[in-house]
């Protein structure tokens, strides 16, 4: 049977065309049925906000998870990680799952480090006490490699179909990211249509905004699974 796929989600509340107030409710809704669908990662990726907001969005999206969580059973249990973009921090504060790094960020090893540090000043959280996830944007072969040599859990390659300004690496790029010893999960114009050839081509899973939150998440999940499943 092939490995399971991997789903990750990157939030961008301000693709919500309303207010504040409904943007963020809307994209809490969003995560908790991200959560709910089964998607392994949320990034909450809304780089714009202030510390304080940052953190207060982040704790309400924890409580999302958990309270998603709550729901799962033996035969469905549900393990949806949270990752906070680029801030340690606020991770550390709001008790996440760990850290998204950009290619310009600090190394996973030092990011590690950070954590423990910061993490053993601070023993009543459980973040104190296990590992973090350390996810790590990259955009060539040789910076998965780099990531993989510095300990990331894992590496987002983009953008493999599109972003605006950006020629897309394709699926060749792809293929050679995947030849390592971490998961590489694909970003950039992934649709249900193409995901499946970045799976051929050697990827762990999908990373996505649009794909996940422009649509039915359950939806989604069940269509990138399906195959590995059968």
């Amino acid at each position: 049977m092939p490995p399971r796929c991997l789903l990750y989600y990157i939030t961008d509340r301000t693709a919500f065309a309303a207010d504040e107030p409904t943007r963020r409710r809307r994209l809490l809704e969003k995560i908790s049925e991200a959560a709910r669908a089964g998607i392994d990662y949320i990034q909450l990726r809304e780089k714009d906000l202030s510390t304080r907001d940052l953190e207060s969005l982040a704790r309400e999206a924890v409580i999302a998870i958990r309270e998603a969580q709550k729901l799962a059973t033996d035969l469905q249990p549900l393990a949806t990680a949270l990752l906070i973009n680029s801030r340690i921090d606020v991770a550390l504060a709001v008790d996440a799952d760990g850290v998204h790094l950009r290619s310009t960020d600090v190394s996973p090893q030092e990011a590690r480090a950070v954590w423990k540090k910061c993490g053993a000043s601070a023993p009543a959280r459980a973040t104190s006490s296990r590992d973090p996830i350390i996810a790590i944007s990259c955009h060539s072969p040789a910076e998965i490699a780099q990531a993989a040599a510095s300990a990331a859990t894992f590496a987002v390659f983009a953008p493999v179909f599109e972003k605006k300004g950006t020629s897309p690496a394709g699926l060749n790029a792809l293929r050679q990211a995947s030849a390592t010893s971490i998961p590489v999960l694909a970003l950039g114009g992934i649709t249900p249509a193409n995901a499946e050839s970045c799976l051929a081509a050697g990827a762990a899973g999908i990373a996505a905004i649009r794909l996940f939150q422009e649509n039915n998440i359950a939806d989604v999940v069940q269509r990138l699974r399906l195959p590995a499943e059968e």
